[in-house]
């Protein structure tokens, strides 16, 4: 059969002859004439014409020659009729159409929108329609919905609502020759004829394009005219639906929507074939796997190239909650049935729920008016009730049989979105070793040939492997190879990719301990590879050498490594190119400290101590290894080749490894540690290595002031790498402290010149480190180089410019002295002090001194996290000399009290001020700008700092209510300390429930604290209203306790409280 030339053929004639018949039984009357009640007496001889067609050549070509044939009838109908013969020649000559069109008898548009009803061809519909230019499509468009509107069946209805949902569904085929010539041909008559010369009104011509919002237009105002004869819940479901997508889809997603994530994307292709599986009528139903994927591929993946026109969404709006209003408790019981789930009620749930999400940022993010806001929210709210009063399960019985089948089909059809396919193919393990999975994979090795998906099937193949499943051992080896086929075939950077992972998932041993089974063989394996290799190492074979070691490698990293470095020293001259074949994996830098900080060797150094180290025997051995390590850390260049080498020893790791734990004179391998030594000092540039030749203790001085700048970016630290906790911080301090103190020189100093280099030298490196650690050197540098901080420190304090000196700093911009300040307070307590003395606030103005409390705050934010124990202490007594000189203004505001207290609280001000100070702290540093900065450890260590401050305060509380705060007054401050606790009280609580509950343990503790004191105190309270202030303090702070998230900790304080 042919498709292409629309010529007489056996075919049209075939259709020809429906259309006689159906000619004959309506005589006397013409086809033209038809009428939709008429269809019913003439239809059948065309349909059944069609289906003869189909029928015949429906293995070759499913639904072609359908399309066909309603091309030639839908151009019949378009055909102007020719007014001369003259017209008649041209039309033969020129019009593709006129020779089929020519043996049908002259028929209408009644007949065209029948046939299609009848066969159920929606879909062939809406291709032909939007292949039409946008005046004739939009004009055929109206005329099917006037077709519908009239004399309205449930089949109209039906067919109108699949009509919709298909041109919502509609991707331009531009690659369709028979839809290219039907444009073509419409193009033709739409130049030819009048009644398609004007366009409809309110809507613009375009004759290269079909403008599928005037199109959406007419369906809304279809389903407005056939709205009353939509009966059946079902139907209504369609149409809440579709008009629910539409609204969607066309105005409420972005114009970037988000793709829905692979997995809730293989759900819904799974529910909707489950769905058509169970239903017999579903004209899907009887479809292969691979065509109801592809259709359920279509629904899932609605996409809008335009946008609604306002004035249309809005009407969509009201329309849509109009429908809601009218069939919702009818639709709501369809759904809350006990009857299966429909493929009608799925779509309606589906799509109210994405239409719910969807207007939900609409709101948020659009500027509407105020009757546009209501009108929206009262729609939200509709939707959402109507949700709310659904209970169907959106998912169809048995999607879970088949997802793993449907999954399998994308990948083997390459359909959309197979790759991301691939990724769940390979880690579900439940699918992993049946007879399809197997297949899958082995017939679709190609597209498995990422780094991603070969760790993905490695880690699935080792968890079956070991979960205690049966899987023959001829499977799991068969399996086994297909991985390493796809890995085999990677490129060299993707093969370390895979490396790398895994390392990092099983460790040194890589895959060795998960398939004990397959591993049977592979120390023959390992000696047969590595024999070859040693006998046939040349520059030409290593390319080859690399791609063997690869595939042993990642099975056995451990043992292929050590096997390496020990032919490396028994083979003569074979190390240089063994050097080469593992500088070609620069995963095997890995070390497994970073899971285990107990132990930081890199594989490659503990691979080479262990085959080589100590068993050294002869002086070429020895040259061999040190010519091996040299290798391995300038890795030999080569000739004509493409294959990129990586050094995999970094000389500092040689030193640490083979060099400082062996330079004493009665270690047997010193000797050899130094040429090590120098080989590591060669292999770097020598202006970084020159300080190591010294012994001068001021690398050492570096070395902790490096460590101190690490603590300035402590917390971007991944927790694998934070061995030390801030409080040896302090220590490290102290240290460097003593140690400065040592290299001061003395009066004896028998070289200064030396010694004036060596400080030159560090004070060259420590300009590298952060400002501050410059500043803890300072009693080494006094009298050679000037302090050097922020120009913004300036600003602040009354610097001496003889003894300081600005400089730019990027991360110090306008506004940032105080925090440069706040820093330089916590370098020690002399310090401190000077800088408080050198603060520059004019207290005689209210302004200056709100804007420094403001500020104060926000830099005492941004340094707590990173405060030592000692830097905090430090800090905390600046902010009391602060307040005490009323140069911190810190309002307190009486927010955990029901009245005002008639109490004498000025004994208590500084430590309410703290509080509050604390408590607004908090405030700042647990807001949504700041919440980040920490992760659970650094939240812990904050409230370590703050509970110390809080026990000072509270032992300062303690004092105070015991000593008269004014000379010469006996005033008992029982009553003022009670307050001042529940005050504290309150604000720890606050404070708790801002944290993470996992890191409120201490000031639970210390909340507990504080309901001792007041219980103790509270007793000996003997004024008269005790007890009734005692029971009104007694229900306020349990009012406060009950709000307490943790349970067992707001049981344990209201217990407490209710002992009082």
């Amino acid at each position: 059969m042919d498709l292409g030339p629309l010529s007489i053929c056996e075919e049209t004639t075939i259709l020809h002859g429906g259309f006689l018949l159906a000619e004959q039984l309506f005589s006397p009357k013409a086809l033209a004439e038809l009428k939709k009640s008429d269809w019913e007496q003439v239809g059948q001889p065309i349909i059944e014409a069609l289906r003869e067609i189909s029928s015949a050549i429906a293995q070759s070509h499913p639904q072609a020659w359908t399309k066909k044939a309603l091309i030639i009838i839908w151009a019949k109908v378009l055909q102007p009729c020719p007014v001369t013969p003259s017209d008649t020649d041209a039309q033969w000559q020129e019009d593709i159409f006129f020779s089929v069109g020519n043996m049908i008898p002259t028929i209408n548009h009644t007949i065209l929108f029948e046939l299609l009803k009848s066969l159920e061809a929606s879909g062939l519909f809406i291709q032909l329609l939007m292949a039409l230019p946008s005046n004739i499509c939009r004009s055929e468009l109206e005329r099917f919905v006037e077709h519908v509107a009239s004399d309205t069946s449930l089949e109209d209805v039906t067919f109108f609502l699949d009509v919709w949902w298909e041109m919502m569904k509609h991707k331009v085929d531009p690659k369709d020759p028979l839809l290219t010539q039907f444009r073509t041909m419409a193009h033709k008559y739409l130049s030819s004829s009048d009644e398609f010369s004007h366009p409809p009104k309110r809507f613009k011509a375009d004759p290269d394009a079909c403008p599928i919002m005037s199109l959406l237009e007419v369906l809304l105002d279809g389903l407005k005219q056939i709205q009353n004869n939509i009966t059946a819940p079902s139907l209504k479901c369609c149409a809440v639906a579709n008009l629910a997508d539409m609204l969607t889809v066309f105005a409420l997603v972005e114009e970037d929507p988000r793709e829905l994530s692979i997995t809730v994307y293989l759900d819904k292709l799974a529910t909707l074939i489950s769905l058509w599986n169970s239903d017999t009528q579903n004209p899907y139903h009887q479809q292969g796997l691979a065509e109801k994927v592809k259709e359920a591929e279509r629904d899932v993946s609605l996409t809008s190239l335009a946008k609604l026109p306002n004035e249309m969404l809005f009407v969509g709006f009201g329309y849509l909650h109009s429908l809601l209003q009218q069939w919702g408790e009818e639709l709501q019981a369809m759904l809350n049935s006990s009857q299966r789930l429909s493929y009608g009620s799925y779509r309606l749930c589906d799509s109210l729920t994405s239409f719910n999400q969807n207007l939900e940022g609409y709101l948020d993010t659009r500027d509407l008016s105020k009757e546009e806001g209501q009108m929206v929210s009262e729609l939200a709210e509709c939707v959402k009730n109507f949700l709310r009063k659904t209970t169907p399960t959106l998912k169809g019985r048995g999607s879970e049989d088949i997802t793993a089948s449907i999954a399998m089909a994308i990948i083997g059809q390459k359909m959309d979105r197979h790759m991301e396919m691939c990724y769940i193919f390979a880690s579900e393990k439940k699918w992993a070793f049946s007879a399809e999975w197997l297949d899958c994979l082995g017939s679709n090795k190609a597209l498995f040939r990422e780094p991603g998906l070969v760790l993905k099937l490695l880690e699935t193949v080792t968890t079956v492997d070991t979960s205690g499943r049966e899987v023959p051992e001829a499977q799991a080896e068969e399996v086994t190879n297909l991985i390493l086929d796809c890995y085999s075939e990677l490129s060299l950077l993707d093969k370390n990719k895979v490396l790398s992972g895994v390392l990092s998932s099983w460790g040194w041993k890589g895959l060795s301990e998960k398939l004990v089974t397959y591993m049977e063989g592979f120390q023959e394996d390992l000696n047969t590879a590595f024999n070859q290799i040693t006998q046939s190492a040349s520059e030409q074979g290593l390319a080859k050498a690399i791609g063997s070691v690869a595939r042993l490698i990642v099975l056995h990293p451990e043992a292929t490594v050590k096997k390496m470095c020990s032919l490396a020293m028994v083979n003569l001259g074979a190390h240089r190119f063994l050097a080469q074949i593992l500088s070609a994996f620069p995963a095997l830098r890995f070390t497994e400290g970073e899971q285990d900080p107990n132990s930081a060797t890199s594989l490659l150094v503990a691979c080479l101590k262990e085959t080589i180290w100590g068993k050294l025997s002869s002086a070429k051995e020895e040259k061999q290894f040190l010519e091996f390590l040299s290798y391995l850390m300038n890795p030999p260049e080569q000739e004509n080749s493409t294959i990129p080498l990586t050094p995999l020893l970094a000389p500092e790791e040689v030193i640490k490894a083979f060099v400082l734990p062996y330079l004493m004179l009665h270690v047997e391998e010193v000797d050899l540690c130094l040429k090590i030594f120098i080989q590591a000092l060669e292999a770097k540039p020598r202006s970084d290595g020159s300080s190591l030749l010294s012994c001068s203790p001021f690398p050492l001085l570096f070395t902790l002031c490096q460590l101190l700048d690490s603590y300035t970016k402590y917390w971007q630290h991944p927790k694998a790498k934070r061995h030390l906790s801030l409080d040896s911080k302090d220590l490290v301090i102290g240290i460097l402290e003593q140690l400065c103190e040592a290299v001061l020189p003395k009066e004896e100093n028998p070289s200064p010149e030396n010694w004036t280099k060596s400080l030159s030298w560090l004070h060259r490196k420590t300009e590298q480190l952060d400002w501050t650690v410059g500043l803890r050197l300072r009693t080494v540098f006094k009298g050679h180089f000037k302090c050097e901080v922020p120009a913004t420190l300036f600003e602040i304090c009354k610097l001496s410019e003889d003894d300081w000196t600005s400089q730019n700093h990027l991360a110090y911009g306008p506004g940032t002295g105080l925090l440069a300040w706040m820093e330089c307070c916590c370098i020690s307590v002399d310090t401190c002090e000077h800088m408080l003395s050198l603060l520059a606030v004019d207290t005689g103005n209210p302004e200056e001194v709100s804007f420094f409390s403001k500020g104060f705050l926000v830099a005492l934010v941004q340094v707590l996290p990173w405060c030592s124990p000692n830097e905090w202490k430090c800090l905390h007594q600046l902010t009391k000399s602060l307040l005490q000189k009323q140069l911190l203004h810190v309002p307190y505001s009486l927010e955990y009290v029901q009245f005002v207290p008639l109490l004498n609280l000025k004994p208590f001000a500084q430590e309410l001020q703290l509080s509050v100070l604390f408590l607004r702290g908090f405030q700042f540093l647990c807001s949504p700008s700041c919440s980040n900065w920490l992760p659970a450890e650094g939240w812990s260590h904050v409230v370590k700092l703050i509970c110390s401050s809080l026990t000072s305060l509270l032992d300062s509380i303690k004092v105070q209510s015991l000593c008269p705060w004014a000379q010469g007054q006996e005033e008992d401050l029982t009553q003022e300390t009670l307050f001042v606790y529940t005050q504290l009280f309150c604000h720890i609580l606050h404070i708790m429930a801002m944290l993470p509950e996992e890191v409120c343990e201490p000031l639970y503790v210390l909340a507990l604290e504080i309901l001792s004191y007041y219980e103790v105190l509270s007793k000996s309270d003997t004024s008269a209203n005790a007890l009734l202030r005692k029971a009104n303090e007694q229900h306020f702070l349990k009012s406060i306790a009950e709000n307490v998230g943790p349970r067992e900790q707001r049981k344990t304080l209201l217990q407490k409280i209710n002992s009082f």
